[in-house]
């Protein structure tokens, strides 16, 4: 069986190249509309199955993992900023208070189909608006949802303490897709492993 990525994350890739896992990359076109009715905690796996269903190929032999992160605080969703003025103000909002970050997740093949949601609450420390500024401007995190990315500078010195797996909120909680990705194999999931 054939792991297949279909997803544009950097840290994604990462995740599972760093459990040695073997995939091929897909890509996937589909806009991240949602309807405005559904609830923050909802949006992640409803974006996850929207981009699984929108790979329209036969996954002959195959499993596909899709997966979307969003950034909730006070229940708005945080997207990825426009821009770096974005970012600060994402930063500043975010700066001082607990949010919660929500991955969606869907694993499929041609007879079966599995998704969940993984939540993280995220404690920042107070921000000061140089080192906000020094962040953006140094690791431009316009392709972070919330304007940060906890694995980089500003997770080093901000990030106070959190609560759930650490991956999720880089965008895969890559503990629960390994262990998911059992039920979908005849084989040993060991045998995906790189040597």
């Amino acid at each position: 069986m054939e792991l297949l990525l279909g997803s544009k994350s950097p840290r994604r890739k990462e995740l599972l190249e760093a459990v040695g896992l073997k995939y091929t990359l897909v890509d996937i076109n589909t806009n991240e509309r949602f309807p405005m009715t559904l609830p923050a905690n909802e949006v992640a796996e409803y974006l996850a199955l929207k981009k699984s269903k929108a790979f329209k190929k036969k996954l002959i032999n195959q499993i596909l993992i899709t997966a979307d992160t969003v950034v909730v605080i006070d229940e708005q969703i945080i997207n990825k900023p426009a821009n770096e003025d974005e970012a600060k103000r994402m930063l500043s909002l975010l700066s001082g208070r607990m949010h919660a970050v929500y991955t969606g997740v869907c694993i499929r093949n041609e007879e079966s189909i599995l998704s969940f949601t993984d939540k993280t609450n995220v404690y920042f420390k107070d921000l000061t608006s140089k080192e906000i500024d020094h962040y953006v401007e140094r690791f431009k995190p316009m392709d972070k949802a919330g304007g940060y990315g906890i694995q980089e500078w500003i997770g080093y010195i901000g990030v106070s303490k959190i609560e759930g797996d650490f991956f999720n909120v880089m965008g895969l909680p890559i503990n629960r897709v390994y262990h998911e990705l059992k039920s979908f194999r005849k084989d040993p999931l060991i045998d995906w492993i790189e040597r």
